[in-house]
This record gives C-alpha cells, structure tokens and sequence, in this order.
C-alpha cells in the first residue's frame, strides 16, 4: 500500500512538470519524484533525488516534449 500511494504521488509530480517555468523548478520536481520513486521500489532515496533532479533541471535544454 506504502508503495502505491509513493508511486502515485511521483507520477503525480512528475505529470505537473511540464507545467512549471523553470530549470530550477523542474529540478525540484524532478529530485522529489526520483526520491519518491527509488524509496517505493526499496532503492536509496538520495540517489533517485539526484538522478531525478539532473533529469529535470536539464530536459528542457534536451529537448524532452514533456519539458516545453
């Protein structure tokens, strides 16, 4: 259940980052769903919230559809 509710939030945050303006922004977002994530799927939290935080602050400068 713990796990669910956890998923459901990342997924949550995640679907609102195309939504916020900017890198700094999506960077947060990115390293609370990335946290979120790695902590439901028994992973370490710390790492997903950097691996989550690097994706959202640079997707925009990618050119990920969702970041625009």
């Amino acid at each position: 259940m713990h796990k669910t509710i956890l998923s459901l939030a990342a997924a949550a945050i995640l679907g609102l980052a195309s939504c916020i303006d900017t890198d700094l922004e999506r960077g947060l977002a990115g390293a609370a769903a990335g946290a979120m994530l790695a902590d439901a799927v028994g992973g370490n939290a710390f790492t997903g919230a950097l691996i989550g935080g690097a994706a959202g602050a640079t997707c925009d400068d990618l050119g990920a559809k969702a970041c625009q």
